[in-house]
């Protein structure tokens, strides 16, 4: 998993070895107050 896009973090490598667990990235939060804002903010 060479490029990793997205809003959500997935433990996996190249290889497919991990735990597949997910976490937010920091941009999930950002994302989330845009929509909230509806695009007001985008700081």
């Amino acid at each position: 998993m060479k490029k990793r896009y997205g809003f959500i973090y997935v433990d996996k490598d190249n290889e497919g070895n991990g735990t597949l667990a997910r976490s937010r990235k920091k941009s999930f939060a950002w994302y989330q107050q845009v929509i909230a804002s509806n695009g007001e903010n985008l700081s």
